[in-house]
């Protein structure tokens, strides 16, 4: 199951995926966290030291063609774009810690595996938007045949801008984490308007919570759409600051909320033919728009009609 924390900058966003990342893994379910904001703190929020892991956004030509595999509709890494498809001959990707790809990109905190984007580096400064990082995570997305008691937490970029592709279609579950204010609960109404239509499943998440006046607030704004809310939280400052106390001891009232998010995220039931309906849409957006102008090729030609992936290709 895939799930996705978005949020206005500053909401908590970054701190909300990784406490449910970690939550996830001290149930013991398998788990990997991918870090898809333009800030790249996920992984200290995890706990983890050191130097990042290789970045999926900065190595792209090998992982287009580690994607492409045989797909004789996909003939180069060159023809490949964020939004290409999976068909036959592609390489269809599970979470098995020897997978080739999580062995060149992941790190690992604990028993917990984790992806970074990549950030910005000199040569990007000027010339390009963070989707071309962005779009390495969307071509993750769309060759992971991800199964049953599997995760995937995704933390995104701020506000609205996951809408500048069709990443935001990728998950079960999207978790806006607001803040009790008038821009908190803004971003959440934009997301909303913006995801209507494609079946989006997207709950509130509210953070920074102080009283019942807070709790209030959050209620009228979202309504239904609210999953709890996480009050001031003692053993979060102190993860914060690099000293994480096992998450037993996280206060009982955040800990009931992580397993509300969990027990709406297992409510989810992924539909394998619409998931792959949706990419196939955005690709045609996308080659339409830039992609076979870019590529100098019409890149309809790479979807396969009658191929629809799911965890039941990989055993074939």
């Amino acid at each position: 199951m895939r799930i996705a924390f978005v949020g206005k900058g500053g909401s908590g966003k970054t701190t909300m995926a990784s406490l449910f990342t970690r939550y996830l893994a001290e149930l013991g379910h398998p788990v990997l966290a991918i870090d898809a904001d333009i800030n790249q703190h996920l992984g200290q929020a995890l706990g983890a030291e050191g130097a990042p892991p290789r970045p999926l956004g900065g190595d792209l030509p090998w992982l287009k063609e580690h994607l492409r595999g045989t797909n004789p509709l996909v003939p180069s890494a060159e023809s490949m774009i964020k939004t290409t498809p999976p068909g036959p001959g592609s390489r269809l990707l599970d979470l098995d810690p020897g997978d080739e790809l999580l062995s060149r990109y992941a790190a690992t905190v604990g028993t917990i595996r984790y992806l970074v984007t990549g950030e910005f580096d000199e040569d990007d400064i000027g010339v390009s938007c963070y989707h071309s990082k962005t779009g390495a995570v969307e071509l993750y997305l769309n060759h992971l045949m991800d199964g049953a008691g599997e995760y995937v937490v995704v933390d995104m970029t701020a506000g609205a801008d996951a809408f500048a592709s069709g990443l935001f279609t990728r998950f079960d579950l999207t978790v806006l984490v607001s803040e009790p204010t008038r821009r908190g609960v803004g971003v959440y109404h934009q997301y909303a308007e913006h995801a209507a239509g494609h079946g989006v499943a997207l709950r509130v998440l509210g953070n920074k919570v102080s009283d019942a006046a807070d709790a209030d607030y959050l209620r009228e704004q979202v309504g239904d759409a609210l999953l709890g809310f996480v009050a001031q939280s003692a053993w979060v400052r102190s993860a914060e600051r690099g000293d994480a106390a096992p998450l037993t001891r996280l206060e009982p009232e955040n800990l009931t909320v992580l397993g509300s998010v969990l027990t709406a995220l297992d409510s989810r039931q992924r539909d394998w033919a619409a998931y792959h309906r949706k990419t196939i849409e955005f690709h045609l957006r996308n080659a339409a728009a830039w992609g076979n102008r870019a590529v100098g090729a019409d890149l309809a030609a790479q979807i396969a009609p009658d191929f629809v992936p799911g965890p039941g290709v990989l055993a074939r």
